[in-house]
């Protein structure tokens, strides 16, 4: 059982890393685009991640999942889509407000394009708030991949997952309770660890939190 735990360990944070990774990629491409463009480009993107968040995450993840088939590549994908609405959110909210600062007003005039505009101007002081929401998103993904995994569409056997082996556990709770217990622990210290994470970066990138906490 400690092995097991302890390769989940990697299966998860694996998961959760290279999902948020996807959820990051197609997030900032879209808020960025739509922050920059605004326009039709802006309503069509934002419908589409409406439209993606009108889903419950959990209900979202576990069809997409279905559809792709089991196992830890498509349980990446769709966590990454169920969670990319809410990297694009972010990103769009940032980016419409800091188009309209001195020096990006500066840089159009001196004929800097869309692009540059996007990602020599934008994103490198839109980059505080999304590096906080990631590592708390990651918590979110390893609980959405456990979730998976204990309904029998995430990661597959004979790979150990903590959502599995809670699954395999909660059928012999009664006589063997550890084995539930052990990654039910696993998850929760995870999960309260990268939380932990993203309030320490949130007070040191901010730095209002920061005055105040000191």
């Amino acid at each position: 059982m400690l092995s097991r735990i302890i390769y989940g360990s990697r299966v998860s944070l694996e998961v959760g890393l290279i999902s948020i990774g996807v959820a990051l990629a197609g997030g900032i491409l879209a808020g960025l685009a739509s922050g920059q463009f605004g326009g039709a480009v802006d309503d069509v993107l934002m419908r589409v991640m409406d439209a993606v968040s009108a889903f419950p995450s959990l209900i979202l993840a576990l069809a997409i999942t279905a559809a792709l088939g089991a196992g830890i590549g498509n349980a990446m994908i769709a966590i990454g889509i169920v969670y990319t609405p809410l990297f694009a959110r972010l990103i769009r909210s940032q980016a419409l407000t800091i188009r309209e600062l001195d020096y990006c007003l500066a840089a159009r005039t001196l004929g800097a394009g869309p692009l540059r505009m996007m990602f020599r101007h934008i994103w490198p002081n839109a980059m505080a708030p999304i590096i906080v929401q990631a590592s708390l998103s990651v918590s979110s993904a390893i609980i959405t991949e456990a979730s998976l995994s204990f309904l029998g569409v995430g990661v597959l056997p004979p790979t150990p997952s903590w959502g599995s082996i809670l699954s395999d556990g909660y059928k012999v709770l009664e006589i063997a309770p550890w084995m539930a217990v052990s990654s039910g622990v696993a998850i929760f210290v995870t999960v309260l660890g990268l939380n932990f994470l993203g309030d320490g970066l949130r007070t040191a990138l901010d730095p209002r939190m920061s005055r105040r906490g000191s």
